[in-house]
């Protein structure tokens, strides 16, 4: 067996979409990360930078938390704009449509965006999920500009809401371990938590149990 798929999900701050980023490269594999966020805003015939932002303004709270999750990998906040609001269940299904066009297009690395249980059940899907203490986070987010306040923030409640997203619309936990044939701490640095997963997919591909030849 083959994996076609690799999923990336990831604490805010932790760099999983930096890793996500390098590891398609290694491969040679299609990145769906900001250009998975371009083509839920065609889909869905609105703003881009809709589909892209954050909980930057009041909205209702189902709103809200499908913005979180459709920002994907962004490390920082994205004007809204003037585009009319999505509706969270119409959104939804246009995420989980795009989620599994893409993922039968060729292999892929997915960024977030609930798409580890999207296709949790994909026998050629190798699911991750890279995490870090606060303080390699706060370590990873002030080198990207943001004061230690903003990121402490941000930490908390991206990944609350984004939680909050996945108990509504799956019924689980987030992270929900048993998804997961990864979970992985990038405290060591990106090319370790890359070689760790290749090794990872490299040993799933040899011993995942192999269909019977017909007779």
């Amino acid at each position: 067996m083959r994996i076609r798929v690799i999923t990336v999900e990831r604490e805010y701050g932790s760099g999983g979409a930096i890793i996500a980023r390098r590891l398609a490269e290694r491969l040679g594999w299609k990145l769906w990360d900001e250009e998975l966020t371009a083509e839920i805003a065609r889909v869905a015939q609105v703003d881009r930078r809709v589909a892209a932002s954050c909980d930057e303004r009041v909205d209702s709270l189902l709103y809200r938390l499908f913005k979180v999750y459709a920002r994907g990998s962004y490390e920082r906040a994205l004007p809204i704009g003037e585009a009319r609001p999505f509706d969270t269940d119409r959104m939804f299904s246009t995420l989980e449509r795009v989620i599994q066009d893409v993922s039968s297009h060729g292999p892929c690395v997915i960024v977030g965006r609930g798409s580890t249980y999207f296709l949790r059940d994909r026998s050629d899907a190798f699911h991750v999920f890279v995490y870090a203490s606060v303080e390699e986070k706060l370590h990873r987010l002030k080198g990207i500009g943001q004061s230690e306040k903003e990121a402490r923030q941000l930490i908390e409640e991206i990944d609350r809401d984004r939680a909050a997203f996945i108990r509504h619309y799956f019924g689980s936990e987030w992270p929900h371990r048993p998804f997961y044939n990864l979970m992985i701490n990038s405290k060591l640095g990106d090319e370790y938590v890359i070689e760790t997963l290749l090794q990872q997919v490299a040993a799933v591909e040899k011993h995942a149990p192999r269909e019977a030849a017909s007779v």
